[in-house]
């Protein structure tokens, strides 16, 4: 579902006693968050923004910063679970034909004569290809190898997915 601004981490818990935070990054790149003099938090239907310092990426593919000037452990602790996000002018930018997950979620799968396959529900990453989690209308899954020569079209801002019908039975795994 595209959205002006998109999820890259969730604060875990408070790390020393300093008001730093350990964060796990949901993003390729946890080193942007270095980059970042803002992120934002989402009450409602509004994205508030929040300072981040001191953002560190370590080896253990966390990040460990300071959110809201932070001074001590309580005032971190009061952090946990919080979702962070960028808006899209700080976004990484993309090369054509890539897409945030975060977009693709929730995007209507057509085939190329505009019938309703599903919904996608996840993507995943098991190696070589992402693969569509999608939801069938029959309430099955269909799991879709993104190949170009599967995947026809990709409109993320009207939110759907066109793909070649005729490839699926060669390429797509039903749920029982």
């Amino acid at each position: 579902m595209y959205s002006d601004y998109l999820l890259i981490g969730e604060v875990l818990r408070p790390q020393g006693v300093r008001g730093q935070v350990k964060v796990r990054p949901d993003t390729d790149d946890p080193a942007r968050f270095l980059k970042l003099d803002t992120v934002y938090l989402k009450a409602g239907d509004q994205y508030m923004p929040v300072v981040i310092s001191d953002a560190e990426s370590r080896a253990d593919g966390f990040v460990y910063c300071v959110l809201d000037h932070a001074l001590d452990r309580d005032q971190a602790e009061k952090q946990r679970g919080w979702l962070l996000y960028v808006d899209r002018a700080h976004a990484v930018e993309l090369e054509e034909g890539q897409y945030f997950i975060s977009d693709l979620l929730e995007c209507q799968v057509r085939d190329q004569k505009g019938n309703i396959l599903g919904t996608i529900e996840d993507v995943l990453q098991p190696g070589a290809n992402d693969v569509y989690q999608i939801k069938c209308p029959d309430k099955r899954r269909m799991y879709l190898p993104v190949l170009p020569f599967v995947i026809k079209a990709v409109n993320v801002r009207e939110g759907y997915i066109v793909v070649d019908e005729e490839k699926l039975p060669e390429v797509a795994v039903f749920e029982d």
